[in-house]
């Protein structure tokens, strides 16, 4: 098991200029980071990954789509094709970072909504798309964690069953899932078993809390939720999402609209501690 920092906290865009957090997030115990890919080169990336190579910080990429212009689930063929040369963009970028994991709700416009469900047509143009996606991720070493989010923050993939059918759909070896249990805590009536049932699908998990503020202060079932990750073999990235108030974009995305702890080195200090410990009692 590996322990992670998501930078959304502070930023969408990280350089040179973090590398006293960063540094500061090496010392206190994390093996790595997940880096947000928005913009950028694979230059800027990989740059960014020397960085991070020297200070001794592993690292998984996440990125979302907020543009319409580029949904993968569109009618328009043009639509979808930008959708995807977005994706192989952020591939790229990943690849040159130094990840082999990109995670996120990396399957549809994020917080566009059709006033329905999703359609069968909207399924079908989605497998297409991430079959596509899924080859140009295989070429670069790139495994896609593709997220369930809760209903008021997309319609098509809002529980772990659902993705986890859609992924046996695509049936593409780096096309999988991440289990999140912020968003598993909203939608999911069993959010152990979501995970336990649809672990063989799961590549990466993101520990935030219930508010998205300092993991282990809320309400999430914690000891539980450790108890089944070990239990079912998952030994990899355990990283921490939380949201606060620093990037106003972010924030309105997010629906963030107090502090959820009293500083930033809080939720990443108290969180690590709240994982380690969690993890050791649950073996």
């Amino acid at each position: 098991m590996k322990i992670g920092m998501c930078m959304f906290l502070w930023t969408t865009s990280v350089g040179r200029k973090h590398e006293k957090l960063l540094r500061d997030i090496r010392q206190t115990g994390f093996d790595g980071v997940e880096i947000p890919i928005f913009e950028g080169t694979p230059d800027d990336y990989r740059r960014l990954g020397d960085l991070l190579d020297r200070i001794g910080l592993e690292r998984t990429a996440v990125s979302a789509m907020g543009d319409p212009a580029m949904n993968l689930i569109s009618p328009d063929t043009a639509t979808r094709r930008r959708g995807i040369d977005y994706m192989k963009w952020a591939i790229d970028c990943a690849e040159a970072l130094g990840a082999d994991t990109l995670s996120g709700p990396l399957h549809s416009t994020l917080g566009q909504f059709s006033g329905n469900g999703p359609t069968a047509a909207e399924l079908k143009r989605s497998v297409s798309s991430q079959r596509a996606i899924g080859d140009h991720a295989g070429k670069h070493g790139v495994t896609i964690g593709l997220e369930a989010l809760n209903r008021f923050e997309c319609y098509l993939f809002n529980t772990m069953d659902d993705l986890a059918a859609h992924i046996d759909a695509v049936g593409h070896p780096n096309i999988r899932a991440m289990y999140d249990t912020f968003h598993s805590n909203i939608e999911e009536a069993d959010p152990i078993g979501a995970f336990t049932r649809n672990r063989d699908r799961i590549v990466h998990v993101h520990i935030s809390e219930n508010d998205r503020g300092v993991p282990g202060r809320g309400n999430i079932p914690w000891a539980e939720t450790f108890r089944a990750l070990r239990e079912n073999g998952y030994d990899g990235w355990l990283t921490i999402e939380a949201f606060g108030r620093a990037l106003k974009d972010l924030a309105a995305a997010t629906k963030v609209w107090r502090d959820f702890s009293e500083t930033p080195e809080a939720v990443y200090r108290d969180g690590y501690r709240h994982i380690r410990d969690g993890w050791q009692a649950a073996a």
